[in-house]
């Protein structure tokens, strides 16, 4: 399962390029949430990096608004961390105990954490490391509304409309819909609510013995590792995915997206890994975005995919 990756940085280059705009009152209401941002790709903040609207400065204002309370609330936080650091050393310099070794690593972990954060927040640049999406984190998603193509911002797992919100916990792995379910659990959405997420790579977790293709060894335990793939000779990649919009009581509402997945290629296969997001050819997103119920139809986009070769390596 595709359980990360690595958001195209330029959205606005795709926008010149479509003719896509902005959902701009989905992206007011995802900032204006709440003082505390949810966790998402910096590409998606980087579309209002610089506003072209008036509308879109308005967005930014609430979106540096929230990235202030959320800086002062880091800022708190690290300051808790070095001072149970400091705790726990002047601890372990009269007596080692469980207690202070464990309170010194874990607000070592949360010192680099935190550091980390408040310095990507604080800065414009996007890396490869920011971009990153995970489960329950917001990503740009493109759509089609009334033939226009339109960016929306949503969750990296999909809630169905009409299901409780204990459905995220319930159901942990929807964040991504295997092809050989899109008739069955997604039927709801195969067919009617397409989206496409622009990706330059997608990360897998591989045990290390399937990687290096042996067994285990007699009394090895399985170790985990995390693998990038990315698509060799192609920059983005037009990423299949459904989505939703849920709604809630009060006028709460949810937009949220998986990714599709499907047989992986010969070279995934032998990194170890048994699924595949399935990228569309540029010529055929629009067709996609239009399903109009022609689930037939919409299967021959699935299997007219680009068809990169991926080159792999272990995450940083």
């Amino acid at each position: 399962m595709c359980y990360s990756a690595q958001v195209y940085s330029d959205y606005r280059r795709y926008m010149r390029e479509s003719g896509a705009r902005l959902d701009i009152a989905a992206f007011a209401a995802l900032f204006a949430s709440s003082q505390r941002l949810p966790q998402r790709s910096k590409a998606l903040d980087a579309l209002f990096f610089v506003p072209t609207s008036p509308e879109e400065e308005a967005v930014k204002a609430l979106l540096d608004a929230s990235n202030r309370a959320q800086i002062a609330m880091w800022q708190q936080e690290l300051f808790n961390q070095k001072a149970r650091l400091v705790q726990a050393q002047r601890s372990l310099e009269v007596k080692t105990t469980k207690r202070a070794l464990n309170d010194e690593r874990v607000a070592t972990l949360k010192i680099r954490r935190l550091t980390t954060r408040l310095r990507s927040v604080q800065t414009l640049e996007v890396t490869p490391a920011s971009a990153r999406i995970y489960p329950m984190w917001y990503a740009p998603i493109i759509v089609c509304e009334g033939g226009q193509l339109v960016i929306k911002p949503m969750r990296f797992h999909c809630r169905p409309a009409g299901k409780p919100p204990s459905y995220d916990s319930r159901y942990p792995g929807c964040y991504n819909a295997r092809r050989d379910n899109l008739s069955g659990f997604w039927k709801g959405h195969f067919g009617s609510s397409h989206g496409v997420l622009l990706a330059s790579a997608f990360y897998e977790n591989v045990a290390r013995h399937d990687l290096e293709r042996r067994p285990l060894r007699e009394g090895e335990p399985a170790e985990n590792v995390v693998l990038e793939f990315r698509p060799r000779s192609v920059d983005i990649m037009h990423v299949a995915c459904i989505w939703s919009r849920w709604a809630g009581p009060g006028g709460e509402e949810l937009l949220s997206f998986a990714a599709i997945t499907d047989e992986p290629p010969v070279e995934v296969a032998e990194a170890g890994h048994d699924r595949c997001i399935v990228p569309l050819k540029p010529s055929n997103v629009t067709r996609w975005l239009q399903p109009d119920g022609d689930t037939e139809a919409c299967d021959r986009l699935l299997d007219d995919r680009e068809r990169p070769y991926y080159d792999h390596r272990l995450a940083a």
